[in-house]
């Protein structure tokens, strides 16, 4: 019984679910996905919530952000860290922020302030850890509007500070980095066949999350050139090298960043390198 995360997760993971070889399908008002494996059922709630339903075991497994396990402080087994989101692959981080004209420089200036946040377990045990006496309230969200008029601070998400900085905000201290976690039961994990399962499926997400920002190159060289081309590719391992019917030439293969692509074929190409290839994979394994 897999956990997967409804709301701003959903569509990400559905997609990074297919290109792992799994095919997820739901109705828009259904919580419940047909899988095309006999061997996974599954259900779509918050993500907040994930982390407990795994840890009281009606979810086997699920996926969730490390922020909710700290948050609900859920006795689970990290199985393995999955960077992804909505926008991008990057991780967040939860931040104490104030206005920017605030006088609030420190955490020891929250002592007997008013703090926001989705997170108060969280912001408690930051503020205890530092000594400080604050009030901390539940957000509903919006939290951003709430300072400076309706508390002094406020402990929000950010992937890339953009949104802060549109409603003047300042980083004060930063809380947590999180992302996505492929998170288990913890007796589940010690089930053999189940186990094994859950290993499978962070194998192959984290390998379809590998290939995101990576290509396949096919290229052949001329031999006496094999020593020049090899010094430009990068490559996970070593490239690898075939002989041709004709013994003057070579076939490479490589993995390599699709960033690197755009220099590198204007270089091959100069090297003289012939009928060179590009293509998408969808899954690394390291």
């Amino acid at each position: 019984m897999f956990g997967f995360p409804k709301g701003s997760l959903e569509d990400a993971t559905i997609k990074l679910f297919a290109k792992a070889g799994w095919s997820i399908s739901k109705s828009s008002r259904s919580y419940r996905p047909s899988i095309d494996d006999n061997e996974i059922d599954g259900r779509f709630i918050r993500g907040q919530e994930i982390s407990r339903y795994v840890e009281h075991g009606y979810f086997d497994c699920g996926l969730c952000g490390y922020d909710w396990v700290v948050e609900n402080r859920s006795d689970v087994v990290e199985v393995c860290d999955l960077v992804y989101s909505r926008a991008s692959n990057r991780p967040s981080y939860w931040v104490l922020c104030v206005p920017e004209s605030s006088p609030i420089k420190t955490v020891k200036d929250l002592q007997g302030k008013r703090i926001a946040t989705e997170v108060t377990n969280l912001t408690n045990d930051f503020l205890a850890k530092h000594g400080v006496e604050a009030e901390t309230e539940f957000s509903w969200g919006a939290t951003e509007v709430k300072v400076p008029d309706m508390v002094d601070a406020i402990v929000d998400l950010t992937e890339t500070g953009n949104s802060l900085r549109a409603n003047k905000l300042r980083i004060v201290e930063t809380l947590l980095k999180t992302n996505t976690k492929l998170i288990a039961n913890k007796k589940s994990w010690e089930n053999p066949e189940k186990r094994k399962k859950i290993e499978n499926i962070a194998l192959m997400l984290s390998a379809a999350l590998s290939a995101a920002d990576k290509v396949g190159l096919k290229l052949n060289s001329p031999r006496e050139k094999l020593d020049e081309v090899l010094g430009i590719l990068p490559a996970l391992r070593k490239p690898t090298v075939n002989s041709l019917s004709e013994d003057e030439w070579v076939a490479i293969e490589v993995v390599l960043s699709e960033k690197d692509v755009r220099d590198l074929i204007p270089k091959l190409k100069e090297i003289g390198a012939e009928g060179i290839i590009e293509y998408p994979l969808n899954k690394v394994v390291y």
